[in-house]
């Protein structure tokens, strides 16, 4: 039993079945990284209150270090029976420096370890996101001056709804990833709290000091209570629940530029290098990256449901079944990570067809709120102008005319107080001119935003 760090009170070797079924070596080898950084500042801790001297401190830094090279290197043999990442590291340290390397796992339990070394993953995810998610947004902004002259249609229940200009509808997505950064900034503040020192669940009788272990790893304060730590993962409920809310802004920004850039839309085209063709119909360009980022979006909403149903019947404290955590937050973060990648540069090389859209940027009476609009400054009660335009659009539909095209006095038949100022709120383009409140589509507010986008993001 002595290959085991828990052997001591078994009288039989682990069935090899139950090693291959308990063991999370396959996955959790890439914590190795933190779960070295987390065994330094343990040591370091250790010998600040003298449960290490400083050699076996520098000894046990320094070799954890030499460690961290041979699994950067590939060098590192993973064995089921040692488990995980942790029993590898420490084995490898005993191997290396005998009782010393004993000594290491002083103050703690791999309970409080693996929660430390996960807050340490996702404090670097979050990090890693915020920049993956800001490039994504550059790319929405740079594209702003570039179209601001190109005026798109706004859709609702995917009818023709109102004229926009193209820039609000980029910076509409910079609005949504400035909230995922939000989220994830925010959760941050909950990952960044030391569990370390927690030990199995009841904390520990030595003299340890988990201030100066937090300290070290840059932590922002200390988990209060050894129970709540052995058994919470809120964290990771937290962080890949942001996680699903970003793959759902990315699959509503693929579902739209895949319908874009059909031939029953034609507004968008994609470039070659993020597109794909058929085995069997050589006209074929397929938007595979924009379908398949929407269809692993199901990939991430489903880990936040793994991980709800993973805590909710647990009792405290910790339990193997926690295990399985891990699975869940590494295919939602590489998921999320992948699609953020592969969106900056879809965004910035896709090309708006500005004759499709021009040819037909009348259709669907996208003035007639606008016109609505006119009637209430001419003192129209809402509801009667919101009548009197949707006669006007059914008989311009039976006539097949626009609203423009309709006469003064066809105007005047349905409304005395319509003059002739009317055509200066018909057509798409005089709309977006037109449109003045805060945050609204036309062309005015859309420079004010696009203009603090721009300073914001420098």
């Amino acid at each position: 039993m002595s290959h085991k760090a828990w052997g001591g009170r078994f009288s039989q070797p682990t069935d090899k079945r139950v090693e291959a079924f308990t063991e999370s070596i396959s996955f959790d080898a890439r914590l190795a990284d933190v779960d070295i950084t987390g065994s330094q500042a343990h040591a370091r801790m250790l010998a600040d209150v003298g449960l290490l001297t400083a050699t076996e401190r520098d000894q046990i830094v320094s070799t954890l270090e030499e460690i961290r090279q041979v699994i950067h290197r590939g060098e590192m043999p993973w064995r089921t029976e040692l488990e995980d990442i942790h029993m590898h590291i420490e084995s490898e340290l005993i191997r290396r420096l005998g009782d010393t390397g004993r000594k290491l796992h002083t103050g703690r339990s791999r309970n409080d370890q693996v929660s430390t070394d996960i807050k340490l993953y996702v404090r670097d995810a979050i990090d890693h996101l915020d920049q993956l998610l800001e490039t994504v947004q550059r790319a929405f902004v740079s594209r702003g001056e570039r179209d601001l002259d190109v005026v798109l249609p706004a859709y609702t229940h995917l009818q023709r709804a109102q004229p926009v200009c193209a820039t609000h509808y980029w910076l509409c997505y910079a609005e949504k990833f400035q909230r995922d950064r939000d989220r994830l900034a925010d959760c941050r503040k909950r990952v960044n709290v030391s569990p370390l020192g927690a030990a199995a669940l009841a904390g520990t009788s030595l003299p340890i000091n988990r201030h100066k272990t937090a300290q070290y790893l840059g932590f922002d304060g200390v988990a209060a209570n050894s129970l709540d730590i052995s058994s919470d993962r809120d964290y990771l409920v937290e962080f890949t629940s942001a996680l699903g809310l970003i793959a759902a802004h990315l699959s509503t920004w693929a579902e739209e530029w895949i319908l874009w850039c059909t031939t029953e839309f034609g507004i968008l085209h994609l470039p070659d290098a993020f597109t794909t063709g058929s085995s069997i119909m050589p006209q074929k360009k397929n938007p595979d990256v924009l379908e398949l980022t929407r269809g692993k979006s199901a990939r991430v909403i489903g880990a936040v449901q793994q991980l709800f149903v993973l805590i909710k019947g647990l009792p405290l404290a910790y339990n193997r079944d926690l295990q399985e955590d891990k699975l869940a937050m590494f295919t939602a973060y590489d998921t999320v990570a992948a699609c953020l990648d592969l969106a900056a540069p879809v965004v910035e090389q896709a090309v708006l067809k500005r004759d499709v859209i021009n040819a037909r940027l009348e259709d669907g009476f996208l003035d007639a709120t606008t016109l609505m609009e006119y009637l209430i400054r001419k003192g129209v009660p809402m509801r009667s102008g919101h009548e009197i335009v949707g006669k006007l659009v059914a008989d311009c539909e039976a006539a097949k005319k626009r609203l423009a095209d309709l006469s003064l006095a066809e105007f005047q038949a349905a409304n005395p107080l319509i003059e002739n100022d009317v055509y200066e709120s018909l057509g798409a383009r005089n709309v977006v001119r037109m449109l003045q409140s805060y945050g609204s589509g036309g062309l005015g507010p859309v420079k004010e935003q696009l203009a603090a986008w721009t300073k914001r993001l420098g």
